[in-house]
């Protein structure tokens, strides 16, 4: 059943009854006493929060290959099995589409399962259940039937991988309606965007930016920064709009900071949320800068940042003193390891697209 609600109304709701999510209400007042901030890389902040998911709710549980003794091929859910036993974390056959699949009907029997996909470019085999079945149910059933299933799904590249290790599909799941599809580029937002995840009543394709598993950050264990589906400015500019997802927003980053040595001011959005978009501080930006450019990891052709482009061009046309600029993988599958480099956009690449913004 189509969702007509507003997007401040969608991020806001939370799913089942205070007994089933039990999830910390954030503490939006905390002071510098109440806070509990720590350090750890985003891995690590994947983990803490399925813990607490986990440790609200005995109807929430991890399913996939490895996840359980070894923790994961990256260690994402390691330590869970220990902790909480063999009937809560999964150990699955190598089946992508039974793993789905039995998620499905674990979610109809009134449980909460989050699915590990190995690598990004296994979840093939499991597409016609996450896309036919996962992301249909709900509106076949005129949304009496709720489908709360998280698919985590390391994905992108950086990490020197072979064939089908280093993917972006994220464009096949936000082309998908049914689906929420989101993407954490730092520490705190996997803490917090996970249990926010687990906690709905949709299905949520979980993109985890394999890239930046190791780099670490402040996580605030206190209080939540932002809903699950809105964007944010992580620094300020006043000439170009920059905007991206995942692992992409520490490129962005850089290629902001060498722009400000070179006397160009960069604003840098993060999408966060893949599907839906929360369009508000993109535009607010670019109706203050005039320019915008857009960077994926995934190839241009028919992306979300072709989408993105689109609909800025549509709602802030009179702002722009310039095209919104797409900056993206080439058109080609992934190449080997050593190609890398060259195939995923760098911050040079997108200076180049900022300087071309600014001649217009």
């Amino acid at each position: 059943m189509t969702d007509t609600r507003s997007l401040s109304e969608r991020i806001s709701t939370s799913s089942g009854t205070a007994s089933e999510t039990k999830r910390p209400e954030p503490s939006v007042h905390a002071d510098a006493e109440t806070r509990a901030v720590e350090t750890m890389p985003l891995s690590r902040a994947i983990n803490a929060g399925m813990r607490a998911s986990l440790a609200s709710s005995d109807r929430v549980l991890l399913m996939g290959e490895d996840i359980g003794k070894l923790g994961g091929v990256f260690r994402v859910t390691e330590g869970l099995q220990a902790e909480f036993g063999e009937r809560r974390v999964i150990d699955t056959p190598l089946a992508e589409s039974g793993i789905v699949g039995t998620a499905i009907g674990l979610a109809m029997a009134g449980f909460r399962p989050v699915v590990e996909i190995q690598f990004d470019g296994f979840v093939y085999p499991a597409f016609d259940q996450i896309t036919s079945q996962l992301a249909k149910i709900t509106n076949r059933h005129e949304g009496a039937l709720q489908m709360p299933v998280v698919i985590r799904i390391p994905y992108g590249g950086h990490i020197g991988a072979i064939e089908h290790h280093q993917e972006s599909p994220e464009a096949y799941f936000t082309h998908t309606p049914g689906l929420r599809v989101v993407s954490p580029s730092t520490p705190n937002d996997g803490y917090w965007m996970i249990q926010d995840a687990i906690a709905s009543p949709d299905p949520v394709i979980f993109l985890e930016p394999k890239a930046k598993y190791w780099q670490k950050g402040e996580v605030d264990t206190s209080a939540r920064a932002l809903p699950l589906h809105a964007s944010r400015v992580v620094r300020r500019g006043t000439d170009v709009t920059l905007v991206g997802h995942g692992a992409m927003v520490t490129t962005l980053l850089q290629a902001a900071s060498v722009a400000e040595s070179e006397g160009t001011s960069c604003e840098v959005v993060d999408l966060r949320s893949l599907s839906p978009v929360d369009y508000g501080p993109i535009l607010d930006s670019v109706r203050r800068t005039g320019r915008m450019v857009y960077a994926q990891e995934a190839p241009g052709f028919n992306s979300l940042g072709s989408e993105v482009a689109a609909t800025v061009m549509e709602r802030a046309f009179y702002a722009l003193e310039a095209p919104v600029l797409r900056v993206s993988a080439f058109d080609t599958p992934f190449p080997a390891a050593k190609l890398e480099g060259t195939y995923l956009p760098d911050a040079d690449r997108i200076l180049e697209a900022v300087d071309r913004a600014l001649a217009y």
